[in-house]
């Protein structure tokens, strides 16, 4: 049972990691985070446009355009600078172009600015260049913003707030206030919506007009709508005044009218049919009426009014114009025979010839001319140009490639070769004509789509890469690849779809289905890899196979009775049949005190007796010894094996200590158990002296007891007086009591003054003999302060009187010690 208890607690730990996996794996807490960050969005979208939807009636059909820019501000790498091909982040400073709404990132746009102002500026040569305003285009629509425009500061949408904070229940670089700018086409009106990105909405206001025609009553309309058509004729008169307008209410002038009609020429000599709109028309013909001098015919083409004067009549010149005739118109006007002196057609030297009719001839004289270059000079015909075939090694206006025209005046053309050079999306070539600085950024669009194509997210060129997937609301399509007829219902996805985890429900061979979710593709970890041989190896990555794995065991629980019949426990189907639960058998076996010991067994049993109680044959035989209890105060078990009755009674002997401690007592283990305690204290006796010390240091003189010795010793002692001299025998335990003292009598006080008398002189002589030294050493230290006196001088010494001790002290000294050798002898022999 233990085994397969352990075996319950690692399946159920595996199927916990298992759940767990997968629900770190496939769990819908990402489509939760999701749906509770997209209905973030929509609030914060419908507290923008409150205001309007209000004012509106709840229609927001017109705002299409505008949440189009404000999910793309929420959504995750939507909004790209085009300059850097950067995500637009939410905490960065930005600038929205005027003209199509697109955002750039504060720094690009300003060095963007610099470097196309840079590009206008670098070829003049004009000393006042610095004071023009010049323009620079955006990046996207080519909208041109002059030089003062350049952004230097972050403001938001609307432009109110400067450096505006960054709040996540408001737009992103949005400062939450009203938008109030003037709406386009301009209407007097202003917008409604919060701080926003990308173009204002339609006015939702309401005015009451009237159409185009005019000819309706006035009606409310929507300002954004307020011009409307009754669906009516128009009725205006045309430009014709013949015909009136038959186009339904039309805003702006009419039509040119539509009819065909008979119309003469300005000169009415020919009729055509043409349409009604355009009634002046001319024919081809020359008018050829007779002039007023009756010789000459108008050569006008068709024409209105009079033909007037005749060209040849009045006064003429000549044709070099130096002389005047007064001729009549018949007659030609004759040359004069002067030179022509006419200006040629190279603008430096004068016709040569006589006055002539007709053009001057090209101007023939050799000059010396230098080419367009400016290198080479050549003597040439002066109305031919001299180009040399030098060619200009300037390099053109692109900075890129060399101009390599012939004979070049230095005012190089253009470069008219194609740009050629790798946009920032890595994926185009910029067509422009070569050019100077950056590319313009691609303006083509990349859909990025999610697996099954439904939902599209349209990105700058260039960001596909870096840009996720759009996150699909529809269902995953891909067909079920185990034995189940679909797969779970999930969202559109990349890659691999998450293990099936329906119910297998397979019948296994015992008959019941599989309860185990799906295991017909199970990632197993690749065994048989080759191993590194050494730490100079990297070690493979463990590789994962998907295979299937067969059902696992049946586990319905079915009740089954253990071997010995001490339980009945639900086992799993597939572990159905005879078992051991594991405990003792329990059956009382033929002695009568013990069971068996065994393991839950089977036991063959004979009709009529108790099944569970009474032993079988395959029940284990007593071979264990007596244990029943013994008498009380006995520390033997019994020496028979085990037996049904009374024990015997017990024979062996027991070794004790007496009462002091010292022998060894062998008695019989019945006599002293059974025996009582003044039996035991005679016992446990050894009839010898007690050994121990009485409180007094003597031993006590009673055989040997248990217990502490009477403290009353009889033992006889000897005391003295106080000075040692007289003794005495009594009874120790006097002693102890304080009963018995001895004093001293007059001898003793005779000996005790002698003696003090002595140690008295002892005394003085001691100070005496010190009194000397300090008195030497004094007057050694007075000599030596002196110094040494001269040898005719005497040394003055005064006499010092000597003591009696002094001059008797080797007499006194031995009498004093036969003195005190007597005294000691004497108390000596008296203790």
């Amino acid at each position: 049972m233990s085994s397969y208890r352990k075996f319950e607690e690692i399946r159920k730990a595996n199927i916990k990691a298992a759940k767990k996996f997968a629900e770190e794996q496939y769990s819908s807490s990402e489509e939760e985070a999701d749906e509770d960050a997209e209905r973030k969005h929509g609030q914060i979208l419908e507290s923008a446009f409150t205001m309007y939807t209000n004012l509106s009636g709840g229609g927001a059909y017109e705002l299409e355009r505008t949440k189009q820019y404000l999910n793309e501000a929420f959504q995750t790498g939507a909004i790209t600078c085009l300059i850097c091909i950067a995500s637009v982040k939410r905490n960065q400073a930005i600038w929205s172009c005027v003209g199509c709404y697109c955002m750039f990132h504060i720094p690009c746009i300003q060095k963007w600015a610099k470097d196309s102002i840079f590009l206008i500026t670098s070829p003049l040569a004009d000393d006042g260049f610095e004071k023009k305003d010049h323009q620079w285009p955006c990046p996207k629509c080519r909208y041109e913003y002059k030089q003062s425009q350049t952004p230097n500061r972050y403001y938001c949408y609307c432009g109110k707030v400067e450096d505006p904070t960054v709040d996540p229940w408001l737009i992103p670089h949005s400062c939450g206030q009203i938008c109030d700018k003037q709406f386009k086409p301009s209407c007097g009106h202003k917008c409604l919506l919060l701080c926003h990105p990308g173009p204002c909405p339609p006015c939702p206001k309401m005015v009451s007009v009237t159409c185009f025609c005019r000819k309706a009553k006035p009606v409310p309309r929507r300002c954004s709508t307020k011009e409307w058509s009754c669906r009516q004729q128009c009725g205006r008169m045309l430009l014709c005044r013949q015909h009136k307008c038959e186009q339904l209410c039309h805003a702006g002038d009419c039509q040119p009218c539509p009819r065909v009609s008979k119309q003469k020429c300005i000169c009415g000599r020919k009729i055509a049919e043409r349409f009604c709109a355009s009634p002046v028309w001319q024919c081809e013909q020359v008018c050829g009426r007779t002039l007023s001098c009756r010789n000459h015919t108008c050569e006008k083409v068709c024409h209105s009014g009079d033909c007037g004067d005749c060209p040849r009549s009045g006064k003429r010149v000549c044709p070099c114009g130096k002389s005047n005739y007064s001729l009549p118109c018949t007659e030609d006007i004759p040359t004069c025979g002067d030179t022509c002196n006419k200006i040629l057609e190279c603008g430096l030297h004068k016709c040569s010839q006589r006055c002539h009719r007709g053009p001057c001839e090209t101007c023939r004289q050799v000059v010396e001319k230098q080419c367009r270059c400016k290198k080479h000079i050549k003597l040439m015909p002066c109305h031919k140009e001299y180009l040399c075939d030098s060619k200009c090694t300037k390099m053109r206006d692109c900075q890129r490639h060399q101009c390599k025209r012939k004979c070049c005046s230095g005012n190089c053309p253009p470069c008219d070769q194609t740009c050629g050079r790798s946009l920032g999306c890595r994926n185009h070539k910029c067509h422009s004509v070569c050019h100077r600085g950056q590319c313009y950024p691609c303006p083509e669009t990349v859909d990025v789509k999610c697996n099954c194509g439904a939902t599209v997210l349209k990105v700058p060129c260039g960001r596909e890469r870096t840009t996720k997937p759009p996150k699909c609301r529809e269902l995953c399509r891909t067909p079920s690849s185990c034995h189940h007829p679909s797969r779970e219902r999930h969202r559109c996805h990349f890659g691999h779809c998450p293990s099936c985890r329906q119910p297998c429900h397979s019948v296994l061979k015992c008959g019941h289905s599989c309860p185990a979710p799906c295991h017909d593709e199970v990632l197993v970890k690749q065994s048989g890899l080759h191993q590194p041989a050494g730490p100079w190896e990297q070690p493979s990555e463990p590789a994962f196979i998907q295979t299937a794995l067969p059902c696992p065991p049946c586990l319905v629980p079915l009740p089954v009775e253990c071997l010995g019949k001490h339980e009945v426990f639900a086992l799993p189907c597939h572990r159905v049949g005879p078992y051991s639960c594991g405990r003792p058998c329990g059956r009382l076996l033929s002695c009568g005190n013990h069971t068996c010991m065994k393991e839950c067994h089977s036991v063959t049993t004979v009709d009529g007796e108790d099944k569970k109680q009474k032993a079988g044959k395959e029940c284990s035989i007593c071979e264990e010894g007596c244990s029943k209890p013994r008498p009380p105060g006995c520390p033997h078990s019994c020496t028979l094996p085990c037996h049904p009755g009374e024990c015997p009674a017990c024979g062996q002997m027991i070794r004790v200590k007496c009462h002091c401690k010292i022998a060894t007592l062998y008695i019989e283990c019945v006599k002293f158990s059974a025996a009582d305690s003044d039996t035991k204290r005679f016992l446990g006796s050894c009839k010898n002296q007690c050994p121990k010390e009485l409180s007094c240091g003597h031993r006590c003189k009673e055989t040997c007891h248990p217990g502490k010795c009477l403290d009353l010793c009889s033992q006889k002692v000897k005391i003295r007086c106080p000075c040692r001299r007289i003794k005495k025998e009594v009874l120790c335990s006097k002693v102890q009591k304080g009963e018995s003292q001895l004093q001293c009598d007059t001898v003793c006080s005779e000996i005790k003054k002698k003696v003090s008398e002595v140690k008295e002189a002892e005394v003085k002589a001691a100070l005496e003999l010190e009194r000397q030294r300090q008195q030497a050493e004094l007057e050694a230290f007075e000599n030596r302060r002196k110094g040494r006196r001269k040898k005719n001088k005497r040394k003055n010494e005064d006499e010092v009187e000597e003591t009696m001790w002094q001059k008797y002290k080797y007499v006194f000294m031995p009498l004093f010690g036969v003195i005190i050798a007597v005294v000691a002898f004497y108390l000596f022999h008296s203790s």
